[in-house]
């Protein structure tokens, strides 16, 4: 058997004998002649068939098959600057229908986003549906490889807890054996033992979970986190360099690689943004956004969406930037763990960072003196106790240090100007889904 092209490489071939094969996505089946446009996972091709009078197997079979069906195709190969489809064609000689598919397709161009996450795997046929995934394994791999070469240990972290990462807040609990765990919100309390370790600097890129009923655009239950660590901090400003560097690298290897497919198929140019990321505290932002017309409504002191938004619309014109570090955060709304300001107790050595109007990150410096701690798990009316796996890891010398945790599918939504992180995520897992 003729090993199968892929059609993405046919350009660069001969004319001559070809196998290829791929999804059916359009026939025209004319009385002289038969074309069809055949998808494999690398590109579209035109199919050409010369019909005989009285037909034969081969044009009988393509009359009758269905759209979505999965074939084999044999042929010619030319090269033909009138075809529009790539300026080459196949002419077919040996028409193999492999698998048949439904002669009813269940999703088309315009359905809803839910219907079409019910047959996820003929949406993910589309290329531009197919393209976030490609662009998102350019990204994690440019993200690796920029840690990988400046020193930094990848780790797995588990995602079965014996408690709360972080708090028992939005949290999935799960029989075990004679007792209860919990699904990891973050890998946060792991990231750190790997500081108290020596390792000094590691990232994973892993699922979390979060027991979050809510249906934005922006929310799942299941997420991959990006998550970084590093020892020897000065301050949460390393953290920052670091987080802006590693996307520089992510959004460079993006822009290379898929680039003019990008703007083909969405209409969009990747920008790789500048270093450094603009950066405004807390209180600064609050004050901006009033300034411009609107008060943050929330009690706790933080931006709300509308806020993150106005934030971004400042920065972009000030700045001409999609990025903007949010940072000295109240002590009120950052966790026990977040360093305090020497100088202002009441703020934190943290950071959001918001990309085109959603936070798509939080970072800070962490603090590593046991009795510090202990004081701040106190002021957060949290129990020790049961925090005595994490705080063991500082009664034996832990170095300064910091990092951060970043939503991936987020991050490509807003690069890819998509909806939704539905868009993004291979399988999404919400409040209401769990299939497929």
């Amino acid at each position: 058997m003729t090993e199968r092209s892929l059609i993405a490489d046919l350009a660069a071939r001969e004319d001559g004998p070809v196998t290829v094969g791929g999804w059916v996505e359009t026939v025209r089946d004319q009385k002289k002649v038969q074309f069809l446009v055949l998808r494999d996972e690398t590109g579209a091709v035109q199919l050409v068939r010369p019909r005989p009078e009285g037909d034969d197997e081969v044009s009988l079979a393509i009359s009758g098959v269905p759209l979505g069906s999965f074939v084999r195709v044999e042929g010619a190969l030319k090269h033909d600057e009138r075809v529009k489809l790539g300026g080459i064609e196949v002419k077919v000689d040996s028409f193999d229908v492999v698998a048949a598919s439904e002669p009813e397709q269940p999703i088309a161009a315009d359905s809803s986003i839910d219907k079409r996450l019910d047959h996820r795997f003929l949406d993910l046929r589309n290329p531009v549906n197919a393209l976030v995934f490609k662009v998102q394994t350019t990204f994690e791999h440019a993200l690796r490889t920029w840690w990988v070469e400046h020193g930094y240990i990848e780790v797995h972290t588990p995602k079965l807890m014996n408690s709360p990462s972080e708090s028992r807040a939005e949290l999935f609990q799960v029989p075990y054996f004679e007792t209860t765990a919990y699904l990891a919100q973050s890998p946060q309390h792991f990231k750190q033992m790997a500081q108290a370790a020596g390792f000094g600097k590691i990232f994973e890129i892993a699922d979390a979970f979060r027991a979050d009923p809510s249906f934005t655009a922006r929310h799942a239950t299941e997420f991959t986190s990006i998550d970084a660590e590093i020892s020897w901090i000065d301050s949460h400003e390393d953290v920052m360099a670091m987080h802006e560097a590693v996307l520089v690298a992510g959004f460079q290897a993006v822009a290379d690689k898929h680039g003019e497919e990008i703007e083909r198929l969405l209409g969009i140019t990747v920008e790789v943004p500048s270093v450094p990321f603009p950066r405004i505290p807390l209180a600064d932002a609050l004050r901006i956004v009033a300034e411009r017309g609107y008060v943050v409504p929330r009690a706790d002191g933080d931006l709300d969406p509308e806020g993150e938004r106005r934030i971004s619309a400042y920065v972009k014109e000030e700045f001409g930037h999609d990025f903007v570090f949010v940072t000295d955060y109240a002590t009120g709304i950052r966790p026990f763990y977040h360093m305090r300001d020497a100088d202002d107790p009441g703020i934190t050595k943290s950071y959001d960072l918001v990309y085109r109007g959603t936070e798509i990150s939080t970072g800070a410096q962490r603090e590593h003196r046991i009795e510090v701690l202990l004081e701040q798990v106190r002021d957060k009316g949290l129990d020790a106790d049961e925090l005595q796996s994490y705080l063991e890891f500082f009664r034996f010398g832990v170095p300064p240090h910091g990092g951060f945790g970043m939503g991936l599918a987020r991050v490509l939504m807003l690069m890819l100007e998509r909806a939704s992180i539905r868009e993004t995520t291979y399988l999404f897992r919400g409040p209401n889904r769990l299939l497929p």
